[in-house]
């Protein structure tokens, strides 16, 4: 019988151990998925930006890319590429002294070769 009685005060303090124990990893477990399902619509969010920048820029380099394509191969030889940067540096260049300073920098818009000036 005592060996019974010890045998039942054993059993009866591992549980009084684990039962702490699982108490303490299962609220840890419940503020992590609580801090984890915070943070995915931030993470959704910056998707979603990220998305939006990139369209963006794309939009912007398919305009880029009418405005210097001269032949309209749908594609921006080096000599188009550097004729277009020329033409706008000279434009640019209101005091035509070689170099561009922060106003004429700041003044500065896309001008496609016989149109309206574009941003």
């Amino acid at each position: 019988m005592t060996r019974l009685k010890s045998l039942l005060f054993r059993e009866t303090r591992k549980i009084l151990l684990i039962v702490p124990i699982v108490a303490v990893l299962a609220a840890g477990g419940a503020r992590l998925g609580t801090v984890l399902t915070a943070q995915e619509p931030v993470a959704d969010q910056n998707a979603k930006q990220r998305e939006k920048n990139l369209a963006s820029g794309e939009r912007d380099a398919k305009q880029l890319l009418l405005l210097m394509d001269r032949d309209q191969s749908g594609k921006v030889s080096k000599k188009e590429f550097i004729g277009f940067m020329e033409a706008e540096f000279e434009r640019m260049d209101i005091n035509k002294d070689g170099e561009l300073d922060v106003k004429e920098l700041t003044g500065f818009r896309l001008v496609p070769h016989g149109g309206s000036p574009h941003r």
